[in-house]
C-alpha cells in the first residue's frame, strides 16, 4: 500500500519521468524523502492534491478571464480605430466646408433679385434733355436713367427693363422697336456700373447695325 502511495506521490510531484530525470541527485533524494512522508500521512497528500486541483482550476479560470479581456480590448481597439477614421473624415469635411466658406466670402453668390450686383442688361430707349424723370426711378428697378455726362445739362439716358439674360433683353428690345422706339438698344451693367458689351460677352460678333450674333458667356 505504501509503495503505491509513493508512486502516486512521485507521479503528482514530477508529472513524468522527463521532469524527474532533470533533478539532481540531491533533489531526487529530497523529493523521495517527501514522498515517504506523504506515504506516512495520506491526509497531507490529499490536501496537497486538492490544493493543486484548486490551483489548476483557478489558473484555468484566470486564463479564461484573460482571453475575455483580450477579446474586449480587441473590440475596443477596433472601435477606437473606427472612431478615429470617422474623426479623420469629419476633419476632412470640415476643411472642405471652410474652403467653400472662404470662396463664398471672396465671391458671394449673386441674388437674382439684387440687380445692383453682377451683370444685368437694360434697354435704353433714348436720351432726353430738360426732362428730369429721376423721381420715378426710386424703388422701380425696371425704370431708370442716368446723365450722359458730368454736366447737369447733359441728356438723361432712360432705360426700361432689367434682365440677367442677354437674349431676354434682346427680345424686349425688339418689342420696343416694334412699338416705334427705333433707337432702343441694349446696355450692360456690372455691379451697378455701365460697361461695354465686349466686357460681358465672350467672342462678340456684331453686324453693321451693332447686333450681337454670338451667345453671351455665362456670368
Amino acid at each position: 500500500m505504501k509503495t503505491n502511495v509513493i508512486i502516486v506521490c512521485l507521479a503528482l510531484i514530477f508529472s513524468g519521468s522527463q521532469v524527474f530525470a532533470q533533478l539532481s541527485k540531491a533533489e531526487k533524494k529530497e523529493w523521495k524523502k517527501k514522498a515517504k512522508e506523504y506515504a506516512k500521512n495520506p491526509s497531507s497528500l490529499k490536501e496537497f492534491t486538492e490544493a493543486k486541483q484548486t490551483a489548476d482550476n483557478n489558473i484555468s479560470q484566470l486564463n479564461t478571464q484573460v482571453k475575455q479581456l483580450q477579446t474586449t480590448v480587441s473590440d475596443k481597439n477596433a472601435r477606437i480605430a473606427d472612431l478615429e477614421d470617422q474623426i479623420s473624415k469629419m476633419r476632412s469635411e470640415l476643411t472642405s466646408v471652410k474652403g467653400e466658406l472662404a470662396q463664398l466670402k471672396e465671391n458671394p453668390p449673386v441674388n437674382a433679385m439684387d440687380f445692383s450686383r453682377g451683370v444685368v442688361y437694360k434697354v435704353q430707349v433714348g436720351a432726353f434733355k430738360n426732362k428730369d424723370l429721376s423721381k420715378y426711378f426710386d424703388n422701380n428697378p425696371n425704370f431708370g436713367g442716368e446723365a450722359a455726362g458730368k454736366d447737369k445739362n447733359d441728356p438723361q439716358r432712360i432705360t426700361i427693363g432689367i434682365f440677367r439674360d442677354y437674349w431676354e433683353a434682346d427680345t424686349f428690345k425688339k418689342y420696343m422697336r416694334d412699338m416705334g422706339v427705333k433707337d432702343a438698344w441694349i446696355v450692360p451693367y456690372r455691379d451697378g456700373q455701365r460697361v461695354e458689351i465686349k466686357d460681358v460677352l465672350e467672342g462678340v460678333v456684331t453686324d453693321k447695325n451693332g447686333e450681337v450674333k454670338k451667345m453671351p458667356a455665362k456670368k
